[in-house]
């Protein structure tokens, strides 16, 4: 699944860029109440072990 459709689905979940890191965004999730860290490129396809990290930290299934 690309970053760009991950971004979505975190939105639609009430998730919010908290601010732009160097590196990556950081994202706020209102479920868990963590910060969380995704790509800023969105065309890249998302690996298997870091889709899992959002899932945990954000508490939204992707």
């Amino acid at each position: 699944m690309k970053y760009a459709e991950n971004h979505r689905k975190l939105k639609k979940a009430g998730c919010l860029i908290v601010r732009n890191g160097k590196r990556h965004p950081i994202w706020k999730s209102p479920v868990t109440g963590q910060l969380f860290e995704t790509s800023y490129h969105e065309s890249e396809e998302a690996k298997p072990g870091t889709k899992k990290d959002i899932e945990e930290r954000s508490g939204v299934t992707l």
